[in-house]
């Protein structure tokens, strides 16, 4: 029998550690068109999807972003991203602990699905344990709209008020609590401080964390 809630997974800061890699990558990406970015400037738009995220920098600098500037921050990252993404500890545990348990989870993304489907494969997480997969190509508004969090509740067949959000970033905590849901937020990209401000229902300081939050809400 399954549990009541759905848990809906962010996976860039949530699951991975990879949001060093894709600053590394749009640094080098932008600076052929221009552009000499430093990893603070991108900090504003995390959790954006890498439209907003490449673009909203290109733009700080004068540059109009085009579409072939993502296009080639992804072939940069595709190259650098088995020797640098990190796997959290306790993410591969999380998804075993809420597998045997019977919990229905889904992975909802802003970014497009090949970086999606890289950080699955480095981390070793096989994407048929999620139900569905949601990108940013999914959903024409990205966070911090609650488009991606509605979009995959009605694919799960949840109630948005039946699902838990699991997320890092300010843009993806509004997003789910605009959708209605319960937001489990983790201090990998931003404080506890600016999480609830932003609306997070708890706060861990580590994935490990979460299973407990998870069970903790009725």
């Amino acid at each position: 029998m399954f549990k009541k809630y759905a848990v809906l997974f962010d996976m860039d800061g949530v699951l991975v550690d990879s949001e060093p890699v894709i600053a590394a990558a749009a640094i080098l990406g932008l600076k052929e068109y221009g552009v000499t970015a430093d990893s603070e400037d991108f900090i504003p738009f995390v959790g954006m999807g890498e439209d907003r995220y490449i673009g909203g920098v290109a733009e700080k600098y004068g540059v109009k972003y085009e579409l072939i500037m993502k296009k080639r921050v992804y072939e940069i990252y595709q190259e650098i991203v088995d020797q640098n993404l990190k796997v959290y500890d306790g993410t591969l545990d999380l998804l075993k602990k809420l597998s045997a348990g019977s919990w229905q989870f889904a992975l909802a993304s802003s970014a497009d699905r090949i970086k999606v489907d890289a950080n699955l494969r480095v981390a070793g997480i096989d994407p048929l344990c999620f139900m569905v997969i949601t990108s940013g190509e999914d959903v024409l508004n990205k966070k911090p709209s609650p488009d991606i969090y509605l979009k995959t509740a009605q694919r799960v067949q949840y109630n948005p008020s039946d699902c838990i959000v699991i997320e890092d970033a300010i843009s993806g905590v509004k997003a789910a609590k605009t959708a209605g849901m319960k937001c489990i937020a983790v201090t990998t990209s931003f404080d506890a401080t600016k999480l609830v401000e932003a609306g997070a229902d708890y706060v861990c300081d580590d994935i490990s964390e979460v299973f407990e939050c998870i069970k903790a809400i009725d």
